[in-house]
């Protein structure tokens, strides 16, 4: 029987994190009604033809009639037009939500929007990829991954707690914060590292010394990384920079600062200062792994690549 409380889910955007909610909730046994929409009449096709909903409609009102819990899934710098689109076929007491990674503005952009009526509970599942689109999502995507709550000064605790057992069901684990604590903090932890990976790609592009082959062929794992991240969708996080500005400001800023320090060290030869630093930071990586939020395997887990053909 499923955990979940809700009968009939709308999702605005057919993405990652909307194909994934589909799956994870069928997986955890939910048996009502998903109806969804989004931007192009291609990615609805395919979600329909995937099977993450039971219906697929061309408006944003169209698909949030009769549900009792919507989630938008769309970039947070397109939420206000959705939420001015659907506003007209929303439920009485429907609960509203969403997985936008910048909090204080969805919460502007979203609310006046609203009936009355209605229970706006902002939401975030820091979870996700570097691909996009509804065949990127899997059930698995939330599983032990955290999903934050910014609840309204008058929110619902009734409400809050339908939502957070949804979230329980789908797999991940759930906390609270203030909207504008939740910026800062996802300035730290992934805002400002996704900027310096974007960074960095950008400095190895344009870097004549360094051929494109010889970027792609020698690739160490950090740079590795920094391509992942750096593939994440540009409309996304476009709108994250320019919705949570201040916020990611600050910590490039704090960021600038460090990063001179280190320049500093190297310049004069300081090997107290690096090795003092890179110790303090790797205990921080390894307080990740005993958070249960990365592995320490080999590799992070990853399936090792084939050996390389021998030169001729």
């Amino acid at each position: 029987m499923s955990r979940i409380a809700f009968r009939h889910i709308a999702l605005i955007g057919l993405g990652l994190e909307a194909s994934s909610i589909a799956l994870a909730a069928r997986r955890a046994g939910f048996d009502g009604r998903i109806t969804g929409t989004a931007r192009t009449a291609a990615t609805r096709d395919t979600a329909l033809r995937l099977g993450l909903c039971d219906a697929v409609f061309d408006t944003a009102a169209e698909t949030v009639a009769g549900a009792d819990l919507v989630i938008l899934c769309v970039p947070v710098g397109a939420m206000a037009e959705v939420a001015a689109a659907m506003a007209p076929g929303l439920a009485p007491q429907v609960v509203v939500s969403d997985v936008g990674s910048v909090k204080a503005r969805v919460i502007a952009d979203v609310a006046p929007h609203l009936p009355p009526n209605t229970h706006f509970i902002p939401s975030h599942p820091i979870a996700g990829t570097e691909r996009s689109g509804p065949e990127a999502g899997f059930a698995e995507l939330f599983d032990d991954r955290w999903c934050l709550f910014t609840p309204l000064s008058d929110t619902d605790p009734t409400q809050l707690t339908k939502l957070r057992d949804f979230w329980h069901a789908l797999g991940a684990k759930t906390d609270t914060m203030d909207a504008e604590h939740h910026d800062l903090v996802l300035a730290v932890t992934s805002h400002a590292p996704h900027l310096i990976a974007y960074t960095m790609v950008g400095v190895a592009d344009d870097l004549s010394r360094v051929t494109e082959s010889e970027v792609v062929n020698y690739s160490a794992a950090g740079f590795r990384d920094f391509t992942r991240i750096a593939a994440s969708d540009p409309t996304m996080w476009r709108d994250v920079f320019l919705t949570n500005k201040a916020a990611t400001l600050e910590i490039l800023g704090r960021f600038t600062e460090e990063l001179f320090a280190l320049q500093r060290a190297i310049r004069q030869g300081d090997g107290v200062h690096l090795h003092d630093y890179f110790t303090r930071t790797r205990a921080i990586r390894q307080g990740i792994i005993e958070a249960g939020q990365d592995t320490d395997a080999p590799n992070f887990g990853r399936t090792p690549l084939p050996p390389a053909e021998p030169d001729t």
